[in-house]
């Protein structure tokens, strides 16, 4: 009786460190960074029949999961946010326009939300470098499409910096391009939203 209870204990060690070993080190190869808000810049970008316009996110937020154990990394999971009424131009009329199409008293924030990694490709074969395109759900005004996310991306020790571009259009989420003047000046439906941010 005393050996079966020992024999079954040696068991139960064997079964605990392989755990230990083997599901333990996976868990923890997967690194979490969060967005720097002080480093880094969010900027939106389009046309008018007046003049050309430029919008910068003061208030950002998100999180990012990296597997870098493998021979190219892979993302895990990515959320980034953007508080809608901390989208500034330097114009305060603009900036009212924009906040109405946007509908902000009923929808605070902009959000994109990680699904899958579509490519990964090095930049180049000696550095940390990558071309990304990964697919999410972005939601602007409440209306919610997939999407193709592209960006570079850096892995630098304790930081990851994400670069790219990606060109939007605003009836795509149901916003009414914003008008100034009596509707003299017209806001284009194209827009281009630029990405220079640093997670740590």
């Amino acid at each position: 009786m005393q050996y079966h209870t020992t024999h079954r204990q040696s068991l139960l060690k064997v079964v605990i460190l392989w755990i230990a070993f083997t599901i333990v080190p996976l868990t923890i190869s997967a690194q979490s960074f969060s967005l720097n808000h002080g480093e880094g810049e969010v900027t939106v970008t389009g046309t008018s029949t007046l003049h050309d316009w430029e919008e910068v996110a003061e208030q950002k937020s998100g999180s990012i999961t990296v597997d870098n154990t493998g021979e190219l990394p892979k993302i895990t999971s990515l959320k980034f946010v953007v508080e809608a009424e901390s989208l500034k131009s330097g114009k305060g009329a603009m900036d009212k326009n924009t906040y109405k199409a946007l509908e902000t008293k009923d929808h605070k924030q902009i959000v994109f939300e990680f699904k899958s990694m579509k490519s990964i490709s090095p930049i180049t074969a000696t550095s940390n470098k990558y071309k990304v395109v990964a697919t999410g759900n972005l939601t602007i005004a409440g209306s919610t499409n997939s999407i193709e996310l592209p960006f570079n991306l850096n892995i630098n020790g304790g930081k990851v910096l994400l670069e790219g571009k990606k060109a939007l259009k605003m009836t795509d989420y149901n916003i009414d391009p914003p008008k100034a003047l009596l509707g003299t000046i017209t806001t284009g439906d194209e827009i281009e939203v630029h990405y220079n941010t640093v997670w740590k």
